[in-house]
């Protein structure tokens, strides 16, 4: 293999994955340490639901944090905490991160938690976040992260759901403009849930310290007076977390990611896809609360023996606009991961990037960017700035690992913009037509992966087997829905086009508005883009776009309108009717970055539509309406 060609290596290995995905992970499995190494791989005994590593035991907090210790590198840095919003900072090597997280452990197992048992995880990016996940993983206990800052009702729907014995929540967190008061919300959040649990640890932090309740546990006073615990083995089967997915309504839909199969994916992936080495430092500017923060700020780099940056704030839209680079520069970053919308805020914000040259980036490797499609003006923008290579990559809170990407260690492959690259080892990536059929390289169709889904994909739903299936097994036989649609190329790269619920029907035509949304961001005056379906009682739909500026484009509003509307005429036809597009100060967005188009469709037809909870800042959409209000003039 050391002669072949990255195409060439990268085809072997998928293609070894595909036929034979036992021995693929057998040997991936290798780079784990089993309390009893498994001697089947994959169960496939009950379809569709498949089961990895059936018989082995392991535990995933010793992967985590003891072996690496016990290997010599207690004294390698294991997690860097910088918190711009609350003025602090703090280390943790890999020896006192696991003296930590045992503690915290001990912690929960006086109040009663076990193997199986759920914690509910209620913090904002705080270290302790990160040792109660560990502290869960360390007891085989099952912890449910929910999003910092949501609201009662949907802090009760998760809290109903997975029934934990204990809750953990942080007195409030903060953000650059304010303080969030989560106790408040976590006690309402219990009044309105059916189900009690029985204790409530709280770390109080001095902006809005909180009071007690009778059955609130004071996490320092509780820290003080614990005894270690070690680490329970668990089957490989056994769930290692809940995570529920955003946007659900009604019972909530809780993603189960299993132990075994977890830990050999995530381990497979820091090395392969992102190319990372142990004791490098790796920087994921998410949060805990999401699939990103759970796989690639915790497990995935401790389970290599790396360091990871746990950053609590925005590092863009803040006074600091250069916390990007300066955090690069300080602590060496090797690998970058965010979203598309963190670097098109930093080009709008700074389109010369006239900051970078105040910092030395020169250990920044790559720059991964995932979430949501990373149109190519804004490839092309980091690419010429950073002077490194910018990675698309795609993947779900279901699948809790990239399913295609540009393997940096494995196979470093030339970068097509707008393609998120090829699939992933493991992932057999089918684009099928209604009727079920493969498509031909460029025709669009649904985006979906032929079973057995490699190891680290979820299972099922908690508690709701049926649910799994109706969900993602139902509509193509044999295979797993992802609900994106797209196309391979002749190359063998994919194109993700959007949720297959963002196509709309103009006419008769089904229509991709990802495709439109592409062309728009291409003009050299838009930062950021949306295209959204509204309804039109000739055409059924009709697109309608909305873009930013970026800051300092000096541009005739009615001349940039017909610019766009003849470029999407130009690129995607006549066909698409695009004749309206709406210059606004900002797009709506949830606090994971990810744009409402369904809100945004709503405020335009006029429909009640519930502010989510998770939007980032709801004063956007009263521009957004006095924006509509204007256009619709």
């Amino acid at each position: 293999m050391l002669n072949m060609t990255p195409d060439k290596v990268y085809a072997e290995a998928h293609a070894r994955s595909i036929a034979d995905p036992e021995g693929f992970w057998a040997e991936a499995a290798e780079a784990v340490a089993w309390t009893r190494a498994p001697r089947r791989v994959l169960d496939s005994g009950d379809p569709p639901f498949y089961r990895w590593f059936p018989d082995g035991e392991l535990n995933t907090c010793h992967n985590a944090l003891d072996r690496h210790v016990e290997a010599g590198h207690g004294d390698r840095l294991a997690l860097i905490y910088d918190s711009p919003v609350s003025g602090s900072r703090a280390s943790y090597t890999y020896e006192r991160l696991r003296d930590e997280v045992a503690r915290f452990a001990g912690v929960l197992r006086s109040l009663g938690v076990g193997r199986g048992d759920r914690v509910v995880i209620y913090m904002p990016m705080v270290p302790e976040a990160v040792m109660a996940m560990l502290a869960c993983a360390r007891l085989g206990a099952v912890h449910s992260v929910v999003f910092g800052g949501f609201a009662p009702k949907e802090l009760a729907a998760r809290i109903d759901d997975a029934r934990p014995k204990v809750v953990v929540a942080a007195s409030c967190g903060i953000e650059p403009t304010r303080v969030v008061p989560y106790k408040p919300m976590l006690d309402a959040a219990l009044e309105l849930a059916g189900h009690a649990p029985e204790r409530c640890v709280i770390l109080r932090r001095e902006q809005a310290p909180a009071e007690l309740g009778p059955r609130d546990l004071d996490w320092h006073e509780a820290m003080s007076a614990a005894e270690p615990a070690g680490c329970v083995p668990v089957a490989a089967t056994d769930p290692l977390y809940i995570l529920y997915t955003s946007g659900t309504t009604g019972r909530p839909k809780g993603v189960v990611r299993d132990n075994g199969g977890h830990a050999v994916a995530l381990l497979w992936s820091m090395t392969a896809v992102y190319g990372m080495r142990p004791g490098e430092v790796f920087w994921t500017a998410s949060d805990v609360g999401w699939v990103v923060g759970h796989s690639y700020i915790v497990y995935g780099p401790l389970l290599l023996g790396a360091t990871t940056v746990l950053y609590e704030g925005k590092p863009v839209g803040t006074p600091d606009a250069g916390a990007f680079w300066r955090v690069i520069e300080e602590y060496g970053v090797r690998a970058l991961f965010t979203a598309p919308t963190a670097f098109r805020a930093i080009k709008r914000d700074d389109p010369s990037a006239a900051l970078l040259g105040e910092y030395d980036i020169s250990s920044l490797r790559a720059l991964f960017l995932a979430g949501e499609r990373l149109d190519p003006d804004t490839y092309h923008w980091a690419t010429d700035r950073l002077g490194v290579p910018v990675i698309d990559h795609w993947w779900q809170t279901e699948t809790g690992w990239p399913i295609a990407a540009n393997l940096r260690g494995l196979a470093p492959m030339p970068i097509k913009p707008g393609s998120p690259t090829v699939p992933v080892p493991g992932y057999d990536v089918r684009v099928l037509d209604p009727d079920g059929h493969d498509c031909a390289p460029g025709e669009e169709g649904a985006i979906c992966l032929r079973l057995p889904l490699p190891p680290g994909t979820l299972p099922t739903l908690w508690h709701d087997d049926e649910r799994y299936a109706e969900s993602y097994l139902t509509a193509f036989p044999g295979h797993y829905l992802t609900g994106d649609g797209g196309y391979l190329d002749e190359d063998g790269y994919l194109f993700v086009m959007g949720r297959t619920d963002d196509v709309i029907n103009v006419a008769g035509h089904r229509l991709s508005t990802g495709s439109m949304e592409a062309v728009l961001a291409a003009h050299p005056a838009v930062a950021e883009c949306a295209v959204i379906g509204v309804a039109d009682e000739l055409k059924g739909q009709l697109p309608r776009g909305f873009v930013v500026l970026k800051s300092g484009a000096q541009v005739d509003p009615g001349a940039l309108r017909a610019e766009l509307v003849q470029a999407v005429r130009d690129q995607v036809g006549a066909v698409a009717a695009f004749k309206q597009v709406d210059v606004v100060t900002a797009l709506p967005k949830t606090r994971s970055g990810k744009i409402l188009r369904k809100t945004m469709r709503g405020i335009v037809e006029g429909t009640a539509e519930p502010v989510p909870s998770t939007i980032e800042d709801p004063a956007v959409l009263d521009s957004l309406r006095a924006a509509i209000a204007r256009a619709d003039g």
